[in-house]
């Protein structure tokens, strides 16, 4: 048996007491973890230290090494939202429809865990402890896969969540961390159908696109954010300029940031110089077509079709200045990654166009789309932002990590 078969199996084997246990079982599991990852705030910010090190000996950029940096703060802030699983209903085992048939058989759908759930994912720590304890709450044993940039921080967080499980007399294989971060190992997960339900990946589009193309397992496909503002002519420009700057600079790296910009070209003239001079506060380069570079200059580099493709998720935007509502529309529908749009309008009729005619799993008017989130939607902390429709779409939470089974009781009838 490989390494990558032996935690399978170790899954497996846990998922039956994961699946089973009760609400207050899980639910002092998760208040373990979120005190032993406070207590150990050291030791963790110790090995993420290494893994910072790293990442600069490696030239990684800025803004991915911030991905990567744990700070007390964020460690708080990550045991909160383990803290705040607690609070949410645990929906294992709720009855979501019930019927007698005219045959006497009683039927009754019920909501049960996924199973063994495989998550491959990249260099933010954080995803370590959301993904884990979110999968546990929801009844699931799972097998974390995370980048190379990210294994000290890792292994320790794991290590910890592992502990806390044990001291409540939960199985501590319901979590598992692969430790060897090769594409092989990787590339055998994505075939463990004997052990795995689901796998999810959650990173950049190079490694959901290779997760999709060579995994065996069924695959829910989360993360690449190509999302969009489009400023319509009706809109307030200065709430345009606020949510195109909090859209783009407030956390740039992330799946739910802007990555373009669209203007209709009633209000570029006016608009552009505005928006710039509050993205210029945070050095963002502009890649645009050429009618924002007649009226931005020579800083603006040209645009390709690539540009308007990309998911930058750094201080970079591209920006097109477009007709009418329905050009904006079309770019959007040729370049979208199906995550999260904005229109900023104040025209009703031209909202609810946009919000028809968009195909993405979030569609807003006049809000930034760093809402995108499962804790601001209240669903608690978040395995991903699903862009596909099977089975789920947008912030995965609880529900979205479950399944349906149907019991039937009967007294002797046959077919």
């Amino acid at each position: 048996m490989t390494y990558i078969e032996q935690l399978g199996s170790n899954a497996k084997a846990a998922e039956r007491y994961i699946a089973n246990a009760t609400t207050k079982q899980k639910n002092d599991a998760l208040k373990a973890i979120a005190d032993a990852l406070v207590e150990n705030t050291d030791i963790i910010l110790s090995e993420n230290e290494k893994d910072l090190k790293q990442a600069a000996q490696n030239n990684i950029s800025p803004v991915m090494q911030d991905r990567l940096r744990l700070t007390p703060e964020r460690i708080r802030d990550i045991a909160g939202s383990v803290l705040k699983l607690i609070d949410l209903e645990d929906i294992i085992g709720s009855v979501e429809y019930g019927a007698v048939r005219p045959n006497g058989l009683r039927i009754c759908k019920t909501r049960v865990p996924l199973g063994v759930i495989g998550i491959i994912f990249e260099s933010r720590p954080n995803v370590t402890v959301d993904a884990a304890t979110l999968c546990m709450k929801a009844g699931n044993a799972v097998i974390l896969r995370g980048g190379k940039e990210a294994i000290n921080s890792n292994i320790c967080l794991a290590k910890i969540m592992r502990k806390a499980l044990n001291d409540t007399n939960l199985p501590e294989d319901i979590i598992q961390l692969i430790t060897d971060t090769s594409h092989e190992c990787a590339n055998e997960l994505m075939r463990q159908n004997k052990y795995l339900d689901v796998l999810i990946p959650r990173g950049s589009s190079r490694l959901i696109n290779a997760v999709l193309e060579n995994s065996t397992v069924p695959v829910i496909q989360t993360g690449v954010g190509n999302c969009h503002v489009y400023v319509d002519s009706s809109a307030d420009l200065e709430m345009a300029v606020n949510i195109t700057d909090n859209a783009k600079t407030q956390r740039p790296s992330v799946c739910n940031a802007i990555e373009s910009l669209l203007v209709h070209k009633d209000i570029a003239e006016k608009f552009l110089p505005m928006v710039k001079a509050r993205l210029d506060e945070h050095n963002v380069t502009i890649l645009g077509c050429p009618q924002t570079a007649r009226i931005l200059g020579d800083c603006v580099i040209p645009a390709t079709d690539e540009d308007y493709a990309t998911e930058f998720l750094d201080y970079k935007i591209s920006v097109k200045v477009v007709n009418d509502i329905d050009e904006a529309i079309d770019h959007i529908s040729r370049f979208t990654s199906h995550h999260s749009e904005c229109i900023i309008t104040n025209n009703l009729v031209n909202a609810e166009k946009f919000q028809k005619m968009i195909d993405a799993a979030a569609v807003y008017v006049n809000a930034s789309t760093r809402f995108t989130d499962g804790g601001v939607f209240g669903f608690g902390a978040e395995i991903g932002i699903s862009t596909q429709k099977l089975h789920a779409r947008g912030p995965m939470g609880l529900r979205e990590l479950t399944s349906v089974k149907y019991l039937i009781n009967g007294n002797g009838q046959i077919r």
